[in-house]
């Protein structure tokens, strides 16, 4: 068995000679995957976040054809998932820990002779941390350092869309396509933090006002959306949108750090 799929990409899986013997360093982009392993409601793994993460990488770059110069480092599999504590299964780090894993991470990489990092994200959570560590990477290391953003237009209820934040339509239905056996579709429930018709403007999120919450302040079982409505039909649709749409983002991120390349 080959694992994972993208493996002579993977950097874990090579050789140091081989590492070292890599062409055009300064131009390869370096992948790097930050997820979570937390609570997603009564039905779903509590690694959703980090699954996904590999699933992603696998559908995209087999999309690519063998000559795009990319590779991907280790993954980031644990994140801060505090909004997710008093539920069994979370495991969390605080936002100091995961700046340094992802500026050690840039700064081996850069040592090896690569000059950019690309990160795909699977949980919100982090994102507040990875941004300005990415600044930090840029301007302290001059290295490119971007963000893989792929949504797509997943086909949602407006109620969905809004408040479908966790453990809802979409990841349910990702998984349902990706990864069946992990799913218990019987144990599914629809509950969210809000309505879009509350007349309130303080909410969880998506409101002109919001307040600091956890998952167990707005949801008991875990689940913010409508998991009922996932099917594998869905997922199947959706994974393969994003994948081509990953998979773009991939090769323009290619693309702008040769042009960089040459215009230094």
């Amino acid at each position: 068995m080959t694992f994972p799929s993208y493996r002579h990409r993977y950097l874990p899986a090579m050789t140091a000679r081989q590492i070292a013997a890599i062409p055009n360093k300064a131009t390869t982009p370096v992948i790097l995957a930050t997820g979570a392993i937390e609570q997603h409601g009564p039905h779903l793994p509590v690694a959703v976040d980090a699954l996904m993460g590999q699933a992603w990488l696998s559908l995209a770059l087999a999309r690519l054809g063998p000559t795009v110069p990319v590779y991907v480092a280790p993954a980031v599999t644990i994140g801060k998932s505090n909004e997710h504590t008093g539920f069994p299964g979370t495991l969390m780090i605080t936002k100091a820990t995961l700046r340094t894993l992802i500026l050690t991470v840039a700064q081996q990489v850069h040592r090896w002779g690569f000059r950019h990092l690309a990160v795909i994200n699977t949980h919100g959570g982090n994102l507040p941390i990875l941004i300005p560590t990415l600044r930090e990477i840029r301007a302290g290391l001059d290295m490119r350092a971007d963000m893989l953003r792929f949504k797509s237009e997943w086909e949602l209820s407006p109620q969905e869309a809004t408040f479908g934040i966790h453990a809802g339509e979409i990841e349910t239905s990702w998984l349902l396509a990706a990864m069946p056996d992990w799913v218990d579709a019987s144990a599914a429930v629809c509950e969210y933090p809000a309505l879009i018709s509350d007349p309130g403007r303080v909410r969880p999120v998506a409101a002109p006002a919001t307040v600091a919450w956890a998952s167990r302040d707005v949801a008991k079982t875990g689940t913010l959306g409508d998991a009922t409505a996932g099917t594998a039909e869905k997922g199947q649709r959706w994974l393969e949108l994003g994948a081509r749409n990953l998979a773009d983002a991939i090769a323009q991120c290619c693309r702008a750090a040769q042009a960089e390349a040459q215009g230094r």
